[in-house]
C-alpha cells in the first residue's frame, strides 16, 4: 500500500484534516442511519473559525465568483464527510458515497450550477477515492441559512 492509499492519507496529502462535526442550528440531527445507509443533513461551508468566510455568502452570478463557490462547495463536502465519518466510527474508509447533493444560493439567470458543485464533488473523489464516486444533483436556489453560498448533504454506504 502507498502512503495515500487512504482516505486519511489522502486528506493528509491535500493539507486538510476533518473539522469536528458540527451541531445543528435547529431541529434536526446532523446524520441519521438506517441499516447500512447513512444520510447526512445539509453542511454550510463552515470554516475552521466556525463562521462563513465572507467571499463564501451571497448569491453565484451576482457577486460570488465560480471559483469562490467551488471553493464554498469543497469546505461543505469536508463538513459531509467529517458528519459520514462520524456516523462510521470515526473511519472514513468504511464509506461509500452513494449520492451527492448540493444547493447553490443563486442568481436566476446563473446557469453553471454543475461546475460550482464540482468543487465537492472533486474534494469527496479524491478523498475516498474508488468509494468517492456519486450520483448527484446540483439545483439552484433563492436564498440559504446565513448567505451561504453552497449547501452540500449526502447519502454514504457503510461498508463491511
Amino acid at each position: 500500500m502507498t502512503s495515500q492509499s487512504t482516505p486519511a492519507a489522502r486528506l493528509e496529502a491535500l493539507g486538510l484534516t476533518l473539522p469536528t462535526p458540527a451541531a445543528p442550528v435547529a431541529n434536526y440531527v446532523p446524520w441519521t442511519r438506517a441499516g447500512n445507509l447513512v444520510f447526512v443533513s445539509g453542511q454550510l461551508p463552515i470554516g475552521a473559525g466556525g463562521a462563513i468566510d465572507a467571499a463564501h455568502k451571497g448569491k453565484l452570478g451576482a457577486g460570488v465568483a465560480l471559483e469562490a463557490g467551488q471553493g464554498a462547495a469543497r469546505i461543505a463536502a469536508l463538513n459531509v464527510l467529517a458528519q459520514a465519518a462520524a456516523a462510521a466510527g470515526g473511519d472514513l474508509s468504511k464509506l461509500r458515497c452513494l449520492r451527492l447533493g448540493g444547493f447553490i444560493n443563486s442568481a436566476g439567470d446563473f446557469g453553471q450550477l454543475p461546475q460550482v458543485l464540482n468543487g465537492a464533488s472533486d474534494l469527496v473523489a479524491t478523498v475516498l477515492g474508488e468509494n468517492g464516486r456519486h450520483a448527484r444533483f446540483a439545483v439552484g436556489v433563492a436564498q440559504l441559512p446565513l448567505d451561504a453560498a453552497v449547501e452540500v448533504d449526502a447519502t454514504f454506504e457503510v461498508l463491511g
